[in-house]
């Protein structure tokens, strides 16, 4: 508010102003400000791999993305519902900037987002169990309101792995939003996770309320290159 009015002070446009037109557009410049700097904390805490937007998406190529289902995401009624998104295509053809895009849009209106690729994910579970912080990063992947799970099932998991999925799932299902990212189809999952019983579980969860986005084509990388 102090800028801005050094700005009046110091422009002859503001002089026609009233008292009360002058002093309100001190108070939206500090509301704008203030909702640009929580803006720019929840981008820095979200760690997005790519700053995507949905307006940046490229419909002209076809990847099965349906223009008006995919600007349907950006307000942020799936979030406030407590919906999850699943995106799966072949390697290259945009599905890490696809969910970016998505967790961008509900960062934009208001909500937390974190990024963690499935692999370092699993890693991260894995030292945290050993070391006794494993219901500290648990409870720190609960608080997000958009988890994004990055290439997932690039191998199919082993040893711990299922049951730590079902455990960061577990605190978020119906009560907060997750997007999974995958090369493999949707009805090949069962099998990646190994275990019946936890990829019964893993799914249930996932599944229940999600939208799946399946991309087709070839690789963008190509493409650019």
């Amino acid at each position: 508010m102090a800028d801005a009015f050094r700005e009046q002070l110091e422009s002859v446009h503001y002089l026609e102003l009233s008292f009360e037109e002058r002093f309100a557009m001190l108070v939206d410049r500090e509301a704008m400000d203030r909702e640009a700097r929580r803006l720019a904390t929840r981008l820095r805490a979200a760690k997005l791999r790519h700053q995507a937007s949905i307006e940046d998406l490229d419909f002209h190529t076809p990847r099965g993305l349906e223009r008006s289902t995919i600007m349907g995401f950006t307000s942020s009624h799936w979030v406030d519902a407590h919906q999850n998104i699943l995106v799966t295509g072949p390697t290259g053809i945009g599905k890490s900037y696809l969910g970016c895009a998505l967790a961008y849009a509900g960062i934009r209106s208001g909500h937390s987002a974190l990024y963690r690729r499935a692999p370092a994910l699993f890693a991260d579970l894995a030292i945290a169990r050993g070391d006794g912080r494993y219901l500290k990063v648990l409870q720190s992947l609960s608080r997000a309101e958009i988890l994004v799970i990055d290439d997932f099932g690039l191998t199919p998991l082993t040893g711990s792995e299922p049951s730590d999925l079902l455990e960061v799932l577990e605190d978020r299902s119906e009560r907060k939003s997750t997007i999974v990212t995958s090369q493999l189809p949707v009805d090949s999952w069962h099998e990646a996770l190994g275990d019946p019983t936890l990829s019964d579980a893993v799914l249930d969860r996932l599944l229940c309320n999600a939208h799946v986005i399946q991309m087709f084509g070839t690789s963008m990388r190509t493409k650019k290159s």
